[in-house]
């Protein structure tokens, strides 16, 4: 345990921002340019701790308090999750309900700061937002529950790091295709959403921060890059072949393949189109099946067990 706080904390310090470079420079690459330096997003929040916020004046305190919100939850989920091949911070019974709903409410956090600006467009990506995280939401639990009954312990730590989740690679499979489309939809990422447009009909995360401004936007771009990296890390985990030993093999893994994450995640946005509005429903369905899937799968594993 003494050996898994530093790493887990150095890697929550460093690995966040240099993955979404990361992905940046993987994008570039696929358009065949150089692309940005790989700490680009690290200057850019910075950057913009250095600036003063600008707020309106049909605002409320709700408003300054939503992007820090959305932070402290982030990083609050992060305590829970193997982050670098080792135990997490915290681990408590049926933690993954508290994980959920972390994000959960730092999601409501940015919807409300996002409607406390009065502005109708910024009502509808929080309209959007609150679509796509209702149909979204049981997909986490539906992956907990599988890894859960196969393994048969009920924290978080415990059943992404099970032994017996050695021989259940279908099980693995299906949950990491579950989590990959989680991941995508709560990191605004292609084909649900692309941040890098200002198109009104595509817009989703991106109109609900327009507004923010100076360190506030830092605080929503530390937070996205934190909750990346823990996607990126629960999706890690589960493919490690070294996640229920530890040591340095597994955080030496576990470094790696949430850097192929990433370059997937990156491959995606570049060569796959934004799905129409009306598909992206249909889209979480399918992370909906294939956690139902693993949860069957789970199921029956812990119905065979004498």
């Amino acid at each position: 345990m003494s050996a898994s706080l530093p790493l887990n904390l150095l890697s929550l310090l460093l690995l966040p921002l240099l993955l979404s470079g990361w992905i940046q420079r993987v994008k570039a690459l696929w358009s065949g340019r150089r692309g940005p330096p790989l700490l680009q997003p690290a200057y850019d929040v910075a950057r913009l701790l250095r600036k003063s916020p600008v707020y309106s004046r049909t605002t409320t305190p709700l408003f300054r308090i939503g992007p820090w919100c959305l932070l402290a939850t982030t990083l609050g989920s992060a305590a829970l999750v193997p982050l670098c091949g080792s135990r997490s911070l915290a681990s408590f019974p049926f933690d993954f309900v508290w994980f959920a709903y972390a994000w959960g409410l730092g999601r409501v956090a940015l919807m409300l700061a996002a409607l406390d600006t009065g502005s109708s467009f910024q009502g509808m990506g929080s309209a959007r937002e609150a679509t796509f995280s209702t149909l979204l939401e049981p997909v986490l639990f539906l992956v907990a529950a599988a890894l859960c009954l196969k393994s048969g312990a009920h924290t978080f730590d415990g059943a992404l790091r099970s032994e017996l989740l050695g021989g259940a690679w279908l099980l693995r499979a299906c949950a990491v295709l579950a989590l990959a489309v989680m991941l995508q939809v709560e990191s605004a990422r292609m084909p649900v959403d692309d941040p890098s447009t200002h198109l009104e009909l595509t817009m989703v995360h991106e109109v609900m921060v327009l507004d923010h401004s100076g360190p506030d936007l830092a605080a929503v771009q530390l937070a996205s890059a934190i909750k990346l990296f823990v996607g990126s890390s629960l999706m890690a985990t589960l493919l490690n072949p070294w996640a229920a030993s530890g040591g340095p093999w597994a955080a030496g893994a576990q470094l790696l393949l949430s850097f192929a994450v990433a370059t997937a995640v990156g491959t995606v946005e570049s060569l796959v189109a934004r799905l129409k509005l009306r598909l992206v429903p249909s889209y979480i369905a399918l992370a909906l099946a294939s956690g139902s899937v693993a949860l069957l799968l789970g199921a029956w594993g812990a119905a065979a067990v004498p």
